[in-house]
């Protein structure tokens, strides 16, 4: 696949291979590995924007930067055009760069609130969110999906909307919302919308190698694809895809996710994320469920150390 930079307004991505906002672990720590291993772009977590509104704590500490962290993008979630236009102008995004419109998320409870995938149905409240958005002055693009339903699948008729409503870039998920996480994507719909729009679009959806990865950008001809929960199991994929020399390897980078997490989160927020963490490098490894019981019974932040030692360097030859 063709490694190229993405011109997004003013910003200048330095490679087209991107990570997805994941709740649950995009936090600042991942991002920043994800850059280190060549990721061109990389988000937050999802902040529901009613609760930013009314002062949430927990979607205030799913913005937290730094300098360190060279572009910054956020993930907004919401269906009110006043509010989302309100919190992209407010002081919580004032550090960040990008704001990304959450019209994808396809889970119940956002879905029938009328946000995130529920946006596919109302085109117009879509467009009024983006063109609030945009008025903030930052760089906007737009996480969607290519419809609700597979029998109305508008791809293409949303992605021009997108465009001409201001946004900046467009990721289309290959699936529909009723598909969830499961299926076969639609490769022609993202090409699709490819086809009708000037902005960049960025393919997602059912990349879990290499191959499925240059498959994705092949066959859509889109400009750059977005890694999800593939980036957990094999977080080298973004090194691997740009050819960028790394010489570090799984207990490397989870001993300075642990350093770099405990430096800027409470020890309770660092265990819960770097099990998550290690569950998903620990697929393929056949005392998994021997090594994820005592991960998971750990209590601090030395006992994590040493059983994350004892499952990447003990354990190696399982890997």
């Amino acid at each position: 696949m063709e490694i190229k930079e993405l011109r997004l307004g003013n910003i200048i991505i330095p490679c087209n291979v991107l990570m997805a906002p994941l709740a649950g672990y995009t936090c600042y720590p991942f991002r920043m590995l994800c850059y280190d291993l060549g990721a061109g772009l990389c988000y937050t977590e999802m902040v529901n924007c009613n609760a930013l509104k009314y002062k949430d704590e927990a979607m205030q500490k799913l913005l937290f930067t730094t300098s360190d962290e060279k572009i910054k993008a956020a993930q907004l979630v919401g269906s009110d055009p006043r509010i989302m236009e309100k919190m992209a102008r407010s002081e919580y995004l004032s550090e960040f760069d990008i704001i990304d419109i959450n019209m994808g998320c396809p889970v119940p409870n956002v879905f029938k609130s009328g946000q995130g995938s529920a946006l596919l149905g109302d085109l117009k409240r879509a467009s009024s969110i983006i063109k609030g958005c945009k008025k903030s002055g930052k760089v906007i693009t737009v996480k969607t999906r290519i419809g609700i339903k597979e029998d109305v699948m508008i791809a293409g008729e949303f992605a021009k909307m997108c465009e001409d409503a201001g946004a900046d870039m467009v990721t289309i998920h290959g699936r529909s919302r009723n598909m969830m996480y499961y299926g076969t994507p639609y490769f022609n719909q993202i090409e699709q919308a490819k086809s009708v729009v000037k902005i960049p679009v960025i393919a997602n959806g059912g990349i879990f190698s290499i191959e499925e990865a240059e498959k994705m950008m092949n066959v859509t001809g889109a400009d750059g694809i977005m890694v999800a929960r593939y980036a957990l199991e094999n977080p080298f994929i973004f090194s691997e895809l740009i050819h960028k020399d790394i010489k570090k390897d799984k207990y490397t980078v989870i001993s300075e996710q642990i350093d770099l997490t405990s430096k800027y989160y409470d020890e309770i927020f660092t265990i819960l994320y770097i099990r998550r963490f290690v569950a998903y490098l620990m697929k393929g490894s056949k005392a998994a469920r021997q090594y994820k019981t005592e991960l998971y019974n750990c209590g601090n932040i030395e006992e994590l150390k040493f059983i994350v030692k004892k499952i990447f360097l003990e354990e190696r030859e399982n890997y």
